[in-house]
């Protein structure tokens, strides 16, 4: 069995307060957007996982399927599979890859080997894995709140607009972009300023990762002015990486960002 995990952005990102459990409270929308690895699952006579497409750091023992599996063997009859993913979402970018590879690949056993398990039995499984994980079950639009693991449905879409996605040649760690942030409340929560027409959200929300990845890494704040001076009508980086969203009311190509980067396109 076959299937293509998807990328996700986020609109607006409030960091609001520390947590005992090392985490941070924060709010921020998740918007599934259409750049996509793909990952097959097929029995064999032993466990193995093997990737091709971006190069993937760390050791294939820690990748989050072979987690995902170890996790749900502990409470379902799982033979061996083979696990084979190929990797196109950026990593490092802050759009989710990692987390949504282990989020399909949950859906995928649920799938392969009838386990039953419903929304919520699979939500609680990816909450283990990681903090946006979970997001991937459902893979819909949600305000997210705590650390980014609990979720309200929201009315949102993107689909009379135009996507572009920038990633530099840049990585930026998650403990690099927390480590320049200054936790608070904000005024007003994305909850409600994301149902401000869209033309608005330049001047209502804000990325708290920006200021200090900008200060640290200027090619990532040099991408989102150039998105602007492209005529988007909103521009920011996604989650604590280094990828930048431009949102456009036309469809648009921009061969002069392609030079030194990675773009993506979508509707």
């Amino acid at each position: 069995m076959i299937a293509f995990p998807n990328a996700k952005i986020n609109i607006g990102l409030n960091v609001i307060s520390r947590r005992r459990d090392g985490y941070h409270n924060l709010e921020t929308v998740f918007y599934p957007v259409n750049i996509k690895d793909a990952i097959e699952v097929v029995e064999s006579p032993e466990l193995s996982f093997n990737a091709s497409g971006i190069e993937i750091p760390g050791h294939a023992n820690e990748n989050l399927c072979l987690k995902a599996y170890e996790r749900l063997k502990n409470d379902f009859k799982l033979p061996p599979v083979s696990i084979h993913l190929h990797k196109k979402i950026p990593i490092g970018a802050g759009l989710g890859g990692g987390s949504a590879d282990a989020a399909f690949f949950i859906k995928l056993l649920n799938s392969k080997f009838n386990l039953n398990m419903n929304v919520e039995t699979m939500q609680n499984y990816a909450r283990e894995l990681g903090a946006d994980c979970a997001f991937f079950i459902k893979n819909q639009p949600v305000f997210a709140f705590g650390k980014g693991d609990e979720f309200e449905d929201i009315s949102l879409t993107l689909k009379d607009f135009f996507l572009v996605l920038v990633m530099p040649p840049v990585h930026v760690s998650t403990g690099e972009a927390y480590s320049g942030v200054k936790p608070a409340n904000p005024n007003i929560s994305l909850r409600e300023l994301v149902g401000e027409p869209l033309e608005e959200w330049k001047y209502l929300m804000k990325n708290d990762f920006e200021e200090s990845v900008f200060r640290n890494h200027p090619v990532i704040r040099g991408v989102k002015a150039e998105l602007y001076e492209a005529g988007a009508l909103y521009a920011s980086m996604s989650g604590s990486g280094s990828s930048v969203y431009g949102i456009f009311k036309n469809k648009i190509e921009l061969p002069h960002l392609e030079a030194n980067n990675q773009v993506f396109y979508e509707i």
